[in-house]
Formats: structure tokens, sequence, C-alpha cells
């Protein structure tokens, strides 16, 4: 069952699981295009396996066309500054629903990768899985705040990522201590999860990409 509700004053999708509640959380944070019917699916697929899933509307209603990237990038200019704040509000109001037990993790896409790890340095989220997230480096001088496990999945010709980014990411989550599994894909670019675009989706790095997820998310929240 899902519902556009607002939670800590951010309208956006909330996914149920068929189950009895209370449940595990996880926030779904969109791609640079928006809060759009890809972003949606994720959280019905994790609602799906027992979470109580919440995709926030951090464009607040504006939406860019898949391939209009000017649009896209003016947008996640405009909004990536309130962004991360917005998120500390959606975790507590999460935290606190009725319908949830207290877990919460996060999981972001592309733009949504970089905030998913934002919101991670700002509250005590119990889990967090970045797909593909650009400008990730942007937040390396603050992991010494991250405490959450971390799974990081990427594709081996992401061009949106700088060279030597992953293998840096991995080298700073292994000084701070912080649990966490790095795994890039061979032949696979930027958003090859996107199910909904079959000129970047790489089937079998997606399949293995969601498998990964769902026994992270299990360890770790369940």
């Amino acid at each position: 069952m899902a519902s556009t509700i607002e939670l800590g004053g951010v309208s956006g999708y909330l996914a149920r699981p068929s189950t009895e509640a209370p449940w595990p959380a996880v926030i779904v944070i969109q791609e640079w295009w928006g809060l759009d019917a890809q972003t949606k699916s994720v959280a019905d697929r994790v609602a799906g396996l027992g979470y109580l899933a919440f995709a926030p509307d951090l464009y607040h209603g504006e939406v860019a066309q898949l391939g209009d990237r000017e649009k896209a990038s003016v947008l996640a200019g405009k909004y990536a500054g309130n962004a991360p704040d917005e998120l500390v509000s959606v975790y507590n109001a999460i935290h606190d629903h009725p319908d949830c037990n207290g877990h919460v993790g996060c999981m972001g896409f592309c733009w949504g990768g970089r905030m998913s790890l934002a919101l991670a340095l700002r509250s005590p989220v119990n889990v967090v899985c970045t797909f593909y997230g650009g400008g990730m480096q942007n937040l390396f001088d603050q992991l010494d705040r991250l405490h959450a496990p971390v799974l990081g999945l990427y594709g081996d010709q992401d061009q949106s990522i700088p060279a030597g980014t992953i293998e840096e990411f991995d080298r700073l989550l292994d000084r701070q201590a912080v649990e966490h599994e790095i795994v890039v894909y061979p032949n696979s670019g930027h958003a090859f999860f996107r199910d909904l675009d079959p000129t970047v989706y790489k089937p079998e790095a997606a399949r293995d990409a969601w498998e990964r997820a769902s026994k992270f998310l299990a360890a770790h929240l369940n």
C-alpha cells in the first residue's frame, strides 16, 4: 500500500509492507531527476522486503524529464543546500512514526547516493546503501562522523565519478574502521540500476546489487 504524505515537513511517497506493523524503515533518496517513477518503484521494492519505505520529494514538486540533464543539474544545485537538513527532519519523523520500530536505514541513487552519505553524517541511521553517488568526494573530509555500515555500489565505466574516488572512499572507510562493502561492476556505467531506462540499465549488475542491498539491509535493520 502506498500513499503521498508529509514527514518532517517534506512531502513524499510512502510505501508500506503487507505484513503487520511496526517495521524497520528505509529512506529512499531520489536521483538528480527528482521524485520520479523510478524512485517510487524502488520504494515499492523496499516495502516488498518488509520495510516502511519513504521517498522524500527533495525537489518539492519539480522533476526533470529523463534526459534533460540541464534542468536536472539546475534542480540538483537549487536544492542541494537544503536537502541534508530536510533529510534529518525526515529521519527524525520516520524514526518516531508509530509504524516504525526505531530502526532506520537509507538508500540513495546518483545525487541521492551522495545525500544518503550526507544524512548518515548528521543522523544515527543504522545502515547506508549508496548507489553511484556523484560528488561523494565532497564529503570525504567529514567521514570521521560516519558510524553506520556502508554498502557502496558502482559501475566501472561511470564517467560522473572521478578516477580513483571509489578506491579513496574504500581506504577512508578502512581508516575510520567503518564496516563497509564496496562493489564495482564491470562493463557498467552510471545508473546501471535504473531499470526504467534501457540505455543505461545493466540487468546482471542490477540483480546482484539488489541482492547485496537486500542482504545488507537485513543484516543491519532486522
